[in-house]
């Protein structure tokens, strides 16, 4: 059964048949697209399999895989014998995905029944070098031993453990073991060198105490430290290391827990030592980012992922280490130092092990780009790579062309290369492109996103235009926002707050109230971050504070100005740091600004030493400049707060260190700089919340008018003309520009239309645009409403059953009844809307009236309403609209492959021309523009 459900499935969604698991479990139309239409062509299929006669009831009401299973059972032999279909080899021989796991823990446990001695992990030294691996029956055996070796320690379910180990087999069978034991595992990062032990640990006394670890398992070296930790974090029993718990271990009974919300882990922000952000990741967060991830992908147990990334990261341990858990494609991970010390090391293991995906932050690329020589690359193959993804830092547009050149001629694709967007409150990945997509750079005016916040596309003259690089689309079941200082969303290409939503989402941060309710606007998460949306791609332009991203780690400025400004001869108060773009090293520098009273070039010279040693100290990595300007050259605000943007633009400028002019004119200057701004973005929030009112208002007046006019004129024609006069009304007095093109090709009678549904507002357009008396079918929940129910059936409108299947097939035979008797049928065949950007699939129920009655489909595409009113918002935003009918596509047959064909070259007609994504995966979009 689910081999036929798997190749009608195929059949149907033509890209996304890998990206589609089939289980038992699997729901026939929500997880699977599978509508009324499809359910009965699959039925046929069944029955010519297993030489059966389906009950139609039961088929009709089949919820799952495993009811159409079960159907079977009250099954009539067929009158005659049809040869069951042969399956394919290719799904004999793969494994499949532990899709019916709730728990991490569950996945494994599956793996390892299910293919104990399959290879889950090696960890390489360099490109060719094992030092160890792991089946997935090793990792469950060690960790269960661990786990053991906890309990005896006084572990107890909910208790912290902190991890500080390198790459290696220990990290992967000590955080499976902290799982087992019922605890949470902490990841922090280790030290780069040993002689750093000490200071490093006590730089992670923060995250210890805000954790309440019980436990620390790192090096044997860092036993010694135990007494010093202790005494630093009340909560600490212990230091010890994966070898003595394993040791020690005893039989005893490990707690089992189901609960997919209970915590699986909590993922602190490299750098946040001074007030730590211990990001509360649930099991059920961690598999919904797993497996939205893997479906964006395509991913499966056929790949390979080749992996230098930290595990302590989001994007190695989730991204790189449990994604290839949950999907059982092998894993190559190596230590991020073997990558920094010979870079090639990571190419060559991807040629090596035929890597199909890989992932790094956009320094990795510069530095492959700048520290590979070519001699180190002869006979180097990349063509294997179907995606290796550029996250966790800005990226750069300059990075993405000069790789892709580079490494091109390697078999590197310009479509492998994938920027991505993420942050670990969202797991991991919140926004992937399409598979197959070279990246896309927006060219915008610099001064215009500057200024008013539009990102206007800069002409091609414009030499100083800003490149922005599309970090792809929201995951599957994740919603992305940009909201103003207001909170009220933006349209397209409006510069905002980056806010976000899904099953992939933190709860908070970890014993940090404050905190958690300054990420939470409702039930939309707060990313930090600015950006803008364009063909539901999200551009990232900054972020809203100024967290420095060095190398990919997450610096905060507050903890090296503090530390600096406790060294003798630097004025306390007056430090600044930031980070500014470094296109040489493709990741940002950091740069300490500090104020001092020494004028000797010797003594200068040893505080711009010391400053560096505390920039190491503190954040892992020194200060790239160290500037020492006179008392008061940092620019405040008028209550003592450093403006690091300020300080920022003044280095940029050239002008930090310069002979400091008055306070009293300092604060003038930042005063009016940044009063004329914000002067200009509370009139705009002013006016487009009066402008609000003013479409509200008009449109409900609008829709009383309508109403009385629908209930007291007689004929049906003359209702029509009243409602269109009157939404033309309305929308022209909203101040709302609407184009249309092709209603000329509109017959009079005797055809369908076709249109895609973004907004609420469509049917306003649709009423105003259209000629005659079109029959907007409409849900026949409609049709029961008080008020809507009278109306629409005084205007003709034919209401249809969205989910039972027999009445939905009654409705369709109604409807070709309607058409053949001259009505002009219009059509929203993805159902219903969303808020998020894109073509959804459509349902089948449209094109098979057309085929039944031998009507041509015209294809039409709203534009705008999206941006204007998109779902789940109610502040209606001023954009111009445009209809457009495209040319009549007329159907081939009746049978169901005819039906398929002809839904199929609407909707990539639409596609073409809608400007958004392709949600529905059954067609192709326009190229978009290519990194050249």
């Amino acid at each position: 059964m689910i081999a036929i459900v798997k190749e009608f499935v195929r059949e149907v969604h033509l890209r996304h048949d890998r990206a589609m698991d089939v289980v038992p479990s699997s729901r026939i139309e929500r997880d699977l697209g599978i509508d009324s239409l499809g359910r009965t062509e699959l039925a046929l299929r069944i029955e010519r399999a297993f030489r059966v006669q389906l009950p139609a009831e039961i088929v009709a009401g089949a919820e799952t895989v495993l009811d159409l299973v079960q159907a079977l059972e009250r099954a009539q032999p067929a009158s005659e014998r049809i040869a069951p279909s042969t399956r394919p080899a290719a799904v004999l021989s793969s494994v499949p995905a532990a899709t019916e796991a709730r728990t991490v823990v569950e996945t494994l446990e599956w793996h390892a029944t299910q293919h104990s001695d399959r290879l889950h992990l090696t960890v390489l030294q360099d490109e060719v070098t094992s030092i160890g691996a792991l089946t997935y029956g090793e990792l469950a055996t060690r960790a269960r031993r661990i786990a053991g070796g906890l309990i005896v320690r006084g572990v107890v379910p909910g208790d912290r453990v902190a991890l500080m180990l390198p790459t290696g087999i220990d990290f992967f069978v000590a955080f499976f073991g902290i799982l087992y034991a019922g605890a949470i595992p902490v990841p922090i990062y280790p030290p780069t060198r040993l002689a750093q032990l000490e200071e490093h640990v006590r730089r992670q006394t923060g995250i210890l105490g805000n954790a309440g670890a019980r436990l620390l398992i790192t090096m044997p070296e860092a036993r010694r430290l135990a007494g010093l930790l202790r005494a630093l974090v009340d909560t600490l029993n212990a230091v010890d290391c994966v070898a003595d718990i394993e040791s020690a271990a005893a039989a005893v009974d490990l707690p089992r827990s189901c609960d997919p919300n209970a915590v699986a882990l909590i993922q602190y922000t490299s750098g946040s030592t001074g007030d730590p952000k211990g990001v509360v990741l649930s099991h059920a967060n961690l598999l919904a980012n797993i497996r939205a991830m893997g479906s964006a992908m395509q991913a499966s147990s056929a790949d390979t992922f080749v992996s230098w990334l930290p595990l302590y990261h989001d994007m190695g341990l989730i991204g790189a280490w449990l994604g290839c858990l949950y999907y059982a494609a092998p894993l190559y991970a190596m230590s991020p130092l073997s990558f920094l010390g010979r870079p090639a090391t990571w190419l060559w293991a991807m040629h090596n092990f035929r890597a199909t995906f890989s992932a790094s932050p956009n320094f990795g690329f510069e530095i492959c780009l700048n520290k590979v020589a070519d001699a180190d690359l002869e006979g180097l193959d990349l063509s294997s790579l179907r995606m290796v993804a550029n996250g966790a830092e800005p990226v750069s547009a300059c990075t993405l062309r000069r790789f892709i050149e580079r490494f091109g001629r390697y078999g590197v694709s310009a479509e492998a290369v994938a920027p991505v967007y993420g942050l670990a409150e969202n797991s991991v990945g919140l926004a992937f492109p399409p598979l197959e997509r070279p990246p896309v750079v927006d060219r915008v005016d610099r001064d215009r996103l500057a200024t008013s916040g539009v990102a206007e596309a800069a002409s091609p003259e414009d030499h100083t235009a800003l490149e922005i690089v599309a970090c792809g689309q929201p995951l599957p079941g994740h919603e992305i926002r940009i909201v103003d200082e207001a909170g009220h969303e933006l349209g397209e290409r409006r510069e905002g707050r980056l806010e976000f939503r899904g099953p992939s989402a933190t709860a908070g941060y970890f014993r940090n109230d404050e905190k958690t309710r300054a990420l939470f606007h409702d039930d939309w998460l707060d990313s930090g971050d600015r950006a803008y949306m364009a063909g539901g791609d999200v551009f990232v332009t900054g972020r809203v504070k100024d967290i420095i991203i060095r190398a990919g780690r997450h610096l905060y400025p507050q903890e090296i100005e503090e530390a600096a400004g406790a060294l003798p001869g630097i004025r306390k108060g007056g430090v600044v740091v930031f980070g500014t773009s470094d296109p040489d090293s493709g990741t940002e520098r950091v740069v300490v600004v500090a104020e001092t009273a020494q004028t000797d070039p010797a003594s200068r010279a040893s505080l711009q030493a010391r400053v560096i040693d505390v920039t190491t100290d503190i954040a892992g990595t020194p200060a790239d400049e160290v500037v020492l300007v006179p008392p008061r050259s940092v620019p405040k605000t008028s209550s003592g707060k450093i403006r690091r943007s300020a300080a920022k633009a003044l280095y940029e400028a050239g002008r930090m260190g310069s002979a400091p002019h008055s306070v009293a004119l300092q604060f003038t200057r930042l005063i009016l700089l940044s009063a004329v701004p914000q002067m200009w973005r509370s009139a705009r929030l002013f006016r487009e919340a009066l402008y609000a009112a003013w479409w509200w208002t008009v449109l409900g007046v609008a829709l009383l008018l309508g109403s009385l006019a629908v209930l007291v004129i007689p004929r049906l024609p003359w209702r029509w003309r009243a409602v269109r006069w009157t939404a033309r009304t309305a929308l022209a007095v909203m101040g709302v520009s609407v184009s249309t093109g092709g209603t000329e090709r509109i017959p009079k009678s005797g055809a369908m239309l076709v249109f895609n549904h973004s907004s609420y507002a469509d049917a306003l357009v649709l009423v105003a645009g259209l000629p005659g008396e079109p029959a907007i079918v409409a849900k026949r929940e409609l049709a029961e409403h008080v008020v809507a129910g009278p109306l629409l059936r005084r205007l003709g409108i034919p209401f249809v059953e969205r989910y039972d299947v027999s009445a939905s097939l009654q409705d369709a035979e109604a409807l070709t009844g309607l058409a053949r008797a001259g009505r002009v049928l219009v059509f929203f065949p993805e159902g219903t809307l969303t808020r998020r950007a894109g073509l959804s699939g459509f349902y089948l129920g449209a094109f098979k009236v057309a085929a039944e009655a031998g009507l041509a489909i015209l294809p039409g595409v709203i534009r705008g309403t999206r941006s204007m009113l998109r779902s789940n918002q109610w502040f209606p935003r001023h954009v111009p609209l445009s209809v457009e009918i495209g040319e009549p596509i007329a159907p081939s047959g009746t049978d169901f492959g005819s039906v398929l064909r002809l839904r199929d070259a609407v909707r990539s007609a639409i596609l073409a021309r809608c400007g958004e994504p392709d949600l529905g995966g059954l067609a192709k979009p326009e190229p978009p523009q290519v990194v050249a």
